[in-house]
């Protein structure tokens, strides 16, 4: 008998001012922009007939906004879940990137070579650590729902990790994909492992930034 697969459907939350200033976010609750909002409310249409079992998020508040657009007219209750937050950046939180490198030269080099056991000052989570969270998180979605499609609300570097995960990429190297505000990306768990369907759709938006390197 052949196992339906559990397919998941995960979307980057919508801009932010702060992404248009290329400024860490981290665990930093910042809300969505105007941009930000109409995105959301684009994919919202864009996904207004696709049916989910269940909808997760992460429970920043550009992700709550985002997940309420495209549940709005839907009955199903978003589950808000903290392991599906954006990678804690400690000291790099509310720094741009040129910030961040002027501030912390050394710091910074380790982030931007993706060296997964560097943990930033102030508290932040390592890469190898900020990995182990979403993979066991996507495990546990797929053992409680075998052979059904759901819908995830996120952060680009949770995506980040999807993507190397289903992908087979190590963490190390370089990101050669994209990862859009409000954009779909479709993964599939096949009872042994994930795989990649479709990745960074963003044909439902007229506008979208991607992820900043390594963010």
């Amino acid at each position: 008998m052949e196992v339906k697969p559990t397919r998941l459907c995960l979307v980057r939350h919508g801009e932010t001012a702060w992404n248009a200033e290329s400024r860490l976010q981290g665990h930093l609750d910042v809300p969505l922009n105007r941009t930000g909002e109409a995105q959301a409310a684009a994919t919202a249409a864009g996904l207004a007939t696709v049916h989910f079992a269940a909808v997760y998020s992460s429970d920043l508040q550009r992700a709550r906004q985002t997940a309420a657009a495209i549940t709005r007219d839907r009955a199903a209750a978003v589950e808000f879940h903290d392991h599906l937050r954006e990678r804690n950046y400690g000291a790099f939180q509310g720094l741009t990137y040129a910030e961040a490198a002027a501030r912390f030269p050394d710091d910074y080099l380790r982030f931007k070579q993706r060296d997964p056991h560097f943990t930033f000052p102030g508290g932040g989570e390592s890469l190898a650590a900020f990995a182990g969270r979403v993979e066991a998180l996507l495990a546990d979605l797929a053992a409680s729902h075998r052979g059904e499609q759901i819908l995830v609300v996120t952060h680009g570097g949770v995506l980040d990790i999807v993507h190397r995960l289903a992908a087979g990429k190590a963490l190390e190297a370089p990101r050669d994909f994209a990862i859009p505000n409000a954009a779909l990306n479709w993964i599939e768990y096949d009872g042994t492992r994930w795989h990649l369907v479709s990745w960074a759709d963003k044909r439902h938006l007229e506008s979208t930034r991607d992820e900043l390197p390594n963010a």
